[in-house]
């Protein structure tokens, strides 16, 4: 089998701890395409781990079949420091309890000075400005340090991935409906990817403002672009993708079993791994701007009371939730939340008791939304 796991050491924390991600390598190093795949980089969104889970298996026997075409990397769980983050019994795996915030936003900036590192280099042989490129990038990442725990976390995980030809990032939302995150430019070409998982919405973005981890590989080479203008071709060599796994709760073996078998399929249809996928699955979605879905904010806290179900369409305006403050004087006493745009309710939030400005909904629309400008993935 030409499978390698490797140990990466995030040195320690505090004195007596030690962490480290365990990494699945297969096929070829430096063989395209390379697909890197991470799960739950938020420790607890758990469907990723259990989709990677099955995912390594197949991708086991494939590799004894020899059937790795290309250069595949698996992080299964790409999040140790959040997987041992239990307060008083409750798993917080979305921000860094030490301070550093959300674990999937302010990744490293693989652009800064690349410009000046590619002067004189780049032709107009677009496949050999791909290597320049990637090897420019490869520079920078050498040159960068980290202190803090997560910090090393995320440089670790950034060598792994920034000369991949596919990165997928493995989510789930609160309560949800399948759903993937996409740059606008890769799309219809990879549409496949939210056909096999039979995603019911595919958000696109050039720039979410986040700095969040696929972008991270996207945005180098679309801000260069801008820089040299037309002077030399300069293609989007990196497909990437957040994969969100509907939501927290759905953690089954039959899930997981399903989900890996679509990112297998994927796969196989984009050249990593050999074999013949069929034909994709008609989409159940077309893609749609980010900014074009709102995310609902609660004005008051207490406890939530939702009017609607995933999947229902909703008009502005339509009577979506309720919070009820139970310290009132009055059993009367709620607040009224209503939807601002048409859309469907993608995702709702799992835990009822909700304080002001807590999100409540995502409601997906097709029409952009003037509040939704600024920073497109809230904190």
């Amino acid at each position: 089998m030409n499978k390698v796991v490797e140990r990466v050491a995030l040195g320690g924390f505090s004195a007596g701890t030690q962490r480290h991600l365990t990494v699945h390598r297969y096929g070829q190093r430096g063989a395209r395409p390379k697909a890197y795949i991470q799960a739950s980089l938020h420790a607890d969104e758990i469907p990723g781990m259990m989709a990677a889970h099955h995912l390594l298996g197949l991708l086991d026997k494939a590799a004894a079949e020899g059937k790795v075409v290309g250069e595949i990397v698996v992080v299964p769980a790409a999040n140790p420091i959040g997987l041992a983050q239990v307060v008083n019994g409750y798993h917080l795996g979305r921000y860094d309890l030490v301070g550093d915030g959300n674990f999937n936003r302010h990744w490293p900036d693989l652009f800064g000075d690349l410009p000046a590192l590619v002067e004189g280099k780049l032709t107009q042989d677009e496949t050999a400005n791909i290597a320049t490129i990637r090897a420019a990038i490869g520079q920078r990442l050498d040159g960068m340090t980290a202190l803090s725990e997560t910090q090393k976390l995320k440089l670790g995980l950034t060598r792994l991935a920034y000369d991949a030809d596919i990165v997928l990032d493995v989510h789930c939302d609160d309560d949800s409906l399948m759903h993937v995150y996409i740059p606008p430019e890769h799309w219809p070409a990879y549409s496949d990817l939210a056909a096999e998982l039979e995603a019911r919405a595919c958000l696109t973005s050039a720039d979410s403002g986040s700095f969040c981890f696929d972008e991270t590989f996207y945005m180098p080479w679309s801000k260069l672009r801008q820089a040299v203008g037309d002077k030399f071709p300069i293609p989007s060599p990196c497909f990437v993708a957040t994969v969100e796994l509907r939501g927290q709760a759905d953690v089954s073996d039959e899930l997981g079993a399903q989900d890996a078998a679509a990112l297998f399929r994927f796969l196989q249809r984009h050249g990593a791994i050999a074999g013949n996928p069929g034909e994709a699955p008609a989409l159940l979605c077309e893609a749609t701007p980010l900014d074009a879905t709102d995310v609902v904010q609660t004005p008051a806290a207490g406890i939530l009371a939702y009017k609607v179900a995933l999947g229902d369409k909703v008009k502005a305006g339509d009577h979506i939730a309720d919070v009820i403050d139970p310290m009132a004087d009055a059993a009367s006493a709620r607040t009224r939340i209503v939807a601002v745009n048409d859309g469907f309710v993608l995702a709702k939030r799992l835990h009822k008791l909700v304080i002001a400005g807590h999100r409540i909904a995502k409601i997906v629309g097709t029409q952009s939304l003037k509040h939704r400008q600024a920073k497109l993935m809230l904190e």
